[in-house]
């Protein structure tokens, strides 16, 4: 690997002893390892994390029995679709919409590992990165650090840069890429590309146009649906604290709740959909105002998600909610009905706030899991 992306990118194969190493030691690790495996002994754990050399070997031996046992620990089903369409010849980036911190990538990369494709390299926002053993963790399973926070000028600089390295990674070391639409998951599961992250994804090579630079990328949209947010009470919380108090931010603290939550929590049915590579699409960009073309080409992607949704029962069900309409009630049970309203009151009831605005919070649930349905109706009927 070129050295000049060592600030970013996955650990070396040689430097994979020594951070298993490192990681070991750090007390908030094992603290980690004994929340969500409270049955493990830590002596054999520690034996077995040591054999491993390469990041290849840390994956399959430990990564992916671990995010295994917790996926289906917290899901009623996980399936990959649509994979055998995938141009095994090339590389290619994966963009998704993005539903969970962690799991979104993590339960895309067993379910390909099942279908014996190599795994992928993933983008994670360094605001993540909130202890040193986190940021060894997930380099040595793979993802590349995306720098955020940072003033215009540094954030250009850092956009050429993770630009060039994914390029790199796609064309020069021969592996594929999995990165979320937008910085942050759509609190309202209203999933939009930004028009941002593909300008940042075509910033390379310099001597190449907007869609040829997006082409070498080999773009496929990807479709991530689980039928159960564990989070959705959370969302819910913050747009009323956003409501009340337009100046609301999130602490750290919020941030590990979240991602706690999402690991752990129950999520449903899981569908992984892969949409078509997008370059044919690109090619039927006549756009001349170059300033638009990466809105086209967010639209494009947009469609290619939105069309490869699952639609689940509750999905129908809280449009018909949201929307005061019994257009889809052929599709789910008066049980089914009353098993959702019962679900998201035992949701909303785990809400901490010294006052819950009941309605308003109830809304806002009933509009994350419509929205996915109103954008599948929306691409499907057009």
């Amino acid at each position: 690997m070129s050295s000049k992306f060592d600030d970013i990118a996955p650990l070396y194969d040689h430097e994979v002893k020594q951070a298993i190493q490192d990681i070991l030691v750090d007390p908030g690790f094992q603290h980690a390892v004994k929340y969500i495996m409270p049955e493990i002994d830590w002596a054999e754990f520690s034996a077995e994390m040591s054999k491993y050399a390469t990041k290849k070997e840390f994956q399959s031996r430990m990564i992916y029995p671990v995010i295994k046992a917790l996926g289906m620990r917290v899901s009623s089903s996980m399936k990959l679709d649509n994979w055998e369409s995938i141009d095994r010849s090339v590389e290619h980036l994966f963009l998704s919409n993005h539903r969970d911190i962690v799991l979104d990538a993590g339960l895309l990369n067993i379910l390909r590992h099942e279908k014996g494709f190599e795994t992928t390299e993933i983008a994670i926002g360094d605001n993540l990165l909130i202890h040193p053993w986190i940021d060894k963790l997930v380099r040595l399973n793979k993802s590349f650090i995306v720098r955020r926070g940072l003033s215009i000028k540094e954030r250009l600089i850092a956009s050429k840069h993770m630009s060039e390295y994914i390029h790199y990674a796609i064309s020069e070391k021969k592996e594929s890429v999995w990165i979320a639409q937008r910085e942050g998951r759509a609190k309202n599961s209203d999933d939009r590309t930004q028009d941002s992250l593909l300008k940042m994804l075509a910033l390379y090579p310099e001597d190449k146009s907007f869609i040829e630079s997006l082409k070498e990328l080999n773009l496929i949209p990807l479709s991530i649906s689980y039928e159960y947010d564990p989070c959705d009470y959370l969302k819910a919380k913050e747009f009323q604290q956003k409501r009340d108090n337009p100046d609301f931010k999130k602490t750290q603290r919020d941030d590990l709740l979240n991602m706690e939550i999402g690991i752990l929590g129950k999520k449903g049915n899981v569908v992984f959909r892969f949409g078509n590579c997008i370059n044919d699409e690109l090619d039927k960009i006549t756009e001349p105002d170059k300033r638009l073309q990466p809105e086209i080409a967010a639209q494009i992607i947009d469609k290619e998600i939105h069309r490869n949704y699952e639609i689940f029962p509750c999905n129908y069900i809280a449009y018909d909610l949201f929307y005061k309409e019994t257009r889809f009630e052929d599709k789910y049970t008066s049980e089914q009905l009353e098993e959702f309203k019962d679900y998201l009151d035992k949701q909303i009831k785990k809400i901490d706030l010294d006052y819950i605005d009941y309605d308003f919070v109830w809304d806002k649930m009933l509009e994350m899991y419509s929205n996915t349905l109103k954008n599948y109706l929306t691409t499907i009927e057009s």
